[in-house]
């Protein structure tokens, strides 16, 4: 009797990973790639060297992989217009001047578009991106969406007229010099909650990006879209890009797991 109790629980574990593997093959998922710095000097989790960078680039070139821009994703998963065969969205976050010095020539490239998440309050500053190299990447496929005013921890602001500077006034000051409607934006540290998810909908934004590790389809809500990280290791950066690349829900999962 128990040993048939075990073969029926084998059986429907079986089968309900059966359906969620149909599931998740019948429902088309976009990643969303998540850098930061690209920098061989710095050794911090959020600084990926070029070789890596490079590397990871190259891989999607040679795999066929399609960079896609944000307006393409959201227009996918909102009015289900085509996308080109294994789309990929390049992301980094702040606004680091590497960006523009060592991200930049790799994705020139590889022909890459990407999109930068800039900080309004940080531009000129040492070490992050001045205007000038803003424009030049701007005139050569790198578009730019919005990271707040000075990068806080949005839930834990009370004060609505301080989140209207950092969502709404960080976002006017970007669309005045680049000429084009700021429609994203990228938690600062994937921080919010639900009354910052009701005013960067008050304040016009299209979607909000969070740094949760999973892919994006048709119908996620489109105010806390997932992203896949990708953070320095000291071995094996290649190895845990390709598994987040390819099976980020898993890796989610070992992630939970050992937290």
């Amino acid at each position: 009797m128990l040993k048939n109790k075990k073969i029926y629980i084998a059986l429907l574990f079986l089968l309900i990973c059966g359906a969620f593997a149909v599931k998740i093959i019948n429902k088309r998922e976009i990643p969303v790639l998540n850098y930061h710095e690209i920098d061989d000097d710095k050794h911090t989790a959020l600084a990926l060297s070029t070789y890596e960078f490079k590397a990871q680039m190259r891989y999607l070139k040679d795999n066929n992989y399609n960079a896609i821009t944000l307006d393409q994703l959201l227009d996918y998963m909102q009015e289900g217009k085509p996308l080109p065969e294994k789309p990929v969205v390049i992301t980094l976050d702040d606004g680091y001047e590497d960006n523009y010095t060592n991200a930049y020539p790799i994705l020139k490239q590889y022909g890459l578009t990407a999109t930068i998440f800039l900080i309004s309050h940080y531009i000129n500053w040492p070490n992050y991106l001045t205007w000038k190299e803003i424009d030049t990447m701007k005139d050569n496929d790198i578009v730019f969406e919005g990271h707040t005013y000075d990068h806080p921890n949005l839930s834990q602001i009370k004060d609505d007229n301080e989140l209207k500077k950092q969502l709404l006034d960080s976002k006017i000051a970007l669309q005045e010099h680049l000429g084009y409607q700021i429609k994203y934006l990228a938690y600062p540290c994937g921080d919010y909650n639900q009354h910052v998810i009701s005013q960067v909908k008050k304040y016009g934004y299209r979607a909000a990006f969070t740094v949760n590790l999973g892919d994006d389809a048709a119908n996620d809500n489109l105010y806390t879209l997932n992203r896949v990280p990708i953070f320095q290791m000291y071995r094996h950066t290649f190895f845990k890009f390709w598994l987040n690349l390819h099976f980020p829900y898993l890796m989610r999962m070992i992630q939970q797991a050992r937290s």
